[in-house]
């Protein structure tokens, strides 16, 4: 059995530097990881984890060794990992990392397996591949699993559909369900790092561009409001007719993507499906559209098409592939269309995942001590771990609010009173 795979073990002292960077920013997750090294809630369990390899990330799992636990990381996407992270985790921490970016499918899968190998009673996914892994290919392993978290929306998905066919073996928590995650990770994370990527991976001036967000989510309320800020001109396409008239009502363009593909100069998808942007959307493009995607999968966009349209391809800058198409137009992909704020930036910034793997750390502390009572089934992070965090982020910015008064939560707690 391999003990680890990561890119370079020299790479280990510039990823300790910047993991100490981000923990400056992430001061709950630092509270918490100061009970957990007192109380130790995870002694002597096994916890395979498959997330992105990054600086925050680092951070939770140095939170859970606190904590008692022996921890396994794997990647959650091929070009998620950051090498000099990886390589510190190994050396510094001790914990046996299977993530090297750029790494192929096979090799991806490879590191899963070598990750469940760890034989884990918990687990942490970010997409369900570990979880759907561990469902299809090792359920000899599932008899000792207490229960798991799960991070982002698509994984979410994944895991109830699951549960509603029966298949889930153990309760899973859903953190992207935590008020304190989608609401700040989703919207201000991801508004952020997507900009990020893209202006990273282009070096292209966004005002006055006309800036297409497919998905109004948590996650496309984030990236439209970040690109108007950059003075683009925001268009927003949906399929619900709800989150299309808060996009109205928000001041945005909403129309078909078959609309918006005509006029469009950047496209970034961010609903969690296939094919968002496909064959017919791309037969209309203007020469010269970049194509982008922050959602968990590189599916949203139908490279399978592109390809098949295409009579040459080049990478003409890191992360940016030319497609000339028949008719001479250019449209560029760019990370190959997987999620571009991980592939071409860092992720979200430090403060942001403070919150999130904090939800991650308590649910799963929440699993240890309430898993003999809770069913095959996926929840949401309880509300008083989600007020907990926020409360913990507010002290630790130096923010006081009001409490309520006796006579406050009497009249809020009583029907009699009236006008």
């Amino acid at each position: 059995m391999i003990k680890y795979d990561v890119k370079d073990l020299k790479l280990a002292e510039g990823g300790r530097r910047r993991i100490e960077w981000a923990a400056r920013e992430m001061p709950v997750l630092g509270l918490i990881r100061e009970r957990f090294a007192k109380e130790q809630p995870f002694k002597g369990l096994r916890i395979s984890a498959c997330l992105h390899v990054t600086t925050e990330t680092a951070n939770l799992m140095h939170t859970l060794q606190a904590g008692g636990a022996d921890v396994v990381l794997t990647a959650s996407n091929p070009l998620s990992t950051q090498d000099d992270v990886a390589a510190c985790l190994v050396t510094h921490y001790e914990i046996p990392v299977f993530a090297i970016k750029g790494e192929d499918n096979v090799v991806y899968y490879k590191h899963i397996h070598a990750a469940l190998d760890h034989k884990p009673h918990l687990t942490m996914d970010d997409g369900a591949d570990l979880v759907s892994t561990l469902h299809k290919e090792r359920r000899d392993l599932l008899e000792n699993i207490i229960g798991g978290t799960e991070e982002t929306t698509t994984g979410v998905i994944r895991l109830r559909a699951m549960a509603a066919d029966g298949a889930l073996a153990y309760p899973i928590i859903a953190v992207n369900d935590a008020m304190t995650k989608h609401l700040f990770d989703n919207r201000y994370g991801t508004g952020q790092s997507t900009i990020d990527g893209i202006i990273r991976a282009t070096n292209v001036l966004l005002a006055g561009k006309n800036f297409v967000v497919a998905g109004y989510g948590w996650c496309g309320r984030g990236l439209a409001m970040r690109a108007r800020g950059m003075g683009a001109n925001v268009i927003v396409t949906e399929v619900d007719p709800l989150k299309a008239l808060e996009a109205v009502m928000d001041g945005y363009r909403v129309m078909p993507m078959l609309e918006a593909a005509k006029i469009g100069d950047i496209f970034c998808t961010v609903t969690g499906d296939i094919n968002v942007i496909d064959r017919h959307h791309l037969e209309v493009m203007k020469d010269g559209a970049i194509l982008a995607n922050s959602g968990h999968f590189n599916v949203e966009i139908n490279i399978p098409a592109l390809e098949e349209m295409a009579v040459s391809k080049r990478l003409v800058r890191p992360f940016v592939e030319q497609y000339e198409l028949k008719d001479g137009r250019s449209i560029f992909l760019l990370g190959e269309g997987r999620l571009i704020n991980l592939a071409a930036a860092e992720g979200h910034p430090a403060s942001v995942m403070d919150m999130s793997f904090a939800n991650q750390a308590l649910s799963l502390e929440y699993l240890v001590k309430h898993a003999d009572k809770m069913e095959r089934r996926v929840y949401s992070v309880p509300e008083e771990i989600d007020r907990e965090i926020a409360r913990l982020k507010l002290a630790a910015m130096g923010v006081e609010i009001d409490t309520l008064t006796p006579q406050q939560l009497a009249y809020l707690n009583s029907w009699e009173e009236g006008t």
